[in-house]
């Protein structure tokens, strides 16, 4: 069920490559709700113009960030200039509604990469950090810079990091404040979307051309990979998002590259599936996982630790790496630089610091990985 109304835009609250966020005065109540307007599609909006949103996840409560979504005006009244209207792409994103898009991707004959996909390729070891959730991206960028500040040596896979967003949580790349936030500050140098994600600065058609797009279209050092913001779960052992970290590990290993998975840990979730090890990183690594991976865990206090131990029992098919844990106050100093509040479930670092100790050690695990010496 698709649920409109519509509203008047009041004020213009922020704009960003490919996205504005807007007031807009419901018709219906006469409230000031917010709205994201994406300019890649549509014109940018001025105050004043009236526009349809669509308000289906606010309605329901389904946590999409507050915000309702503009729809594409009339196609006759929505004319964008001839270069955005004709690209050089022929790959659609959103293939069969009425929002497809067409994209150039990585592997098509008018992209000057597509020789790379002619021949066989490999990710030749490079470091690939999997997670489920979008905020683990920030926490592994801002320890992965910490790192390699206080380092006696440079961690030189901190200068060249591609991310690539999947398709399981928000498709358009522009929805993310993160990535808009870690591109400006310089730390994030190369974005890849793939399947129906669209708006990376690279385009692929899946998970495997993505990789292959970041080790040598982008040229990185080291590849991290997570869903868009916006997990989708049921409560059932299978229906969740996340369940592609596994599927994940399997293109990884596919290419020749390392995949480390990074752990999605919590002692202050309610909920016992997600208690210690989270039940969807067991599932993905138990179930979907048909390759090897390598899982770092830090250490615990002793009850913790017993928790994790007892869990770990189900994944010894994959490579455990107990590392050296990180004291919190690091990984708050870590932060500082960072503008925007890092959350995982509504919980900061604070409330819950195993979650991002956990990050911490996978990327400490990839940094010793790729520069065995520091």
């Amino acid at each position: 069920m698709l649920r409109r109304a519509e509203g008047k835009v009041s004020t213009i609250i922020l704009v960003r490559e490919g996205l504005q966020v807007v007031r807009v005065i419901m018709r219906h109540s006469g409230k000031e709700e917010r709205a994201v307007h994406y300019t890649d599609s549509s014109p940018p909006l001025r105050p004043g113009d009236v526009v349809i949103l669509n308000v289906t996840a606010e309605e329901l409560g389904l946590g999409s960030g507050g915000y309702h979504i503009v729809l594409p005006a009339d196609a006759m009244d929505s004319v964008l200039p001839v270069a955005e209207r004709l690209p050089d792409g022929h790959i659609m994103k959103l293939k069969y509604t009425p929002l497809q898009r067409s994209v150039l991707a990585v592997e098509e004959e008018n992209s000057r990469f597509h020789p790379l996909f002619q021949k066989e390729k490999t990710l030749e070891g490079m470091p690939v950090l999997l997670g489920e959730l979008h905020s683990m991206l920030p926490v592994a960028l801002c320890w992965l810079r910490y790192r390699e500040q206080k380092s006696n040596q440079p961690v030189k896979m901190a200068s060249n990091v591609a991310y690539i967003m999947t398709d399981g949580g928000a498709l358009p790349l522009a929805w993310s404040q993160h990535i808009a936030q870690l591109e400006v500050m310089g730390w994030l140098q190369s974005t890849i979307t793939y399947g129906q994600a669209y708006g990376g600065k690279l385009e692929a058609v899946n998970k495997f051309s993505a990789l292959i797009a970041a080790k040598h279209a982008a040229k990185a050092d080291i590849c991290l990979v997570t869903m868009g913001p916006g997990i989708v779960g049921t409560g059932t052992r299978y229906g969740y998002s996340g369940i592609e970290v596994g599927e994940l590990v399997n293109a990884v290993y596919a290419l020749g590259g390392t995949p480390i998975v990074i752990p999605r840990l919590s002692f202050a979730d309610e909920r016992p599936r997600h208690r210690g090890i989270s039940h969807h990183t067991l599932t993905a690594l138990e179930l979907a996982a048909r390759c090897p991976a390598i899982l770092p865990f830090p250490q615990c206090i002793a009850e913790e630790y017993a928790i994790i131990q007892e869990q770990l029992k189900r994944l010894e098919t994959h490579q455990i790496r107990m590392m050296p844990s990180v004291p919190t106050e690091q990984i708050a100093e870590s932060f500082r630089s960072y503008p925007l509040p890092i959350t995982s479930m509504g919980r900061g670092l604070w409330q819950d610091p195993i979650y991002f100790q956990g990050v911490c050690a996978a990327v400490d695990c990839a940094i010793q990985l790729h520069s065995p010496s520091t």
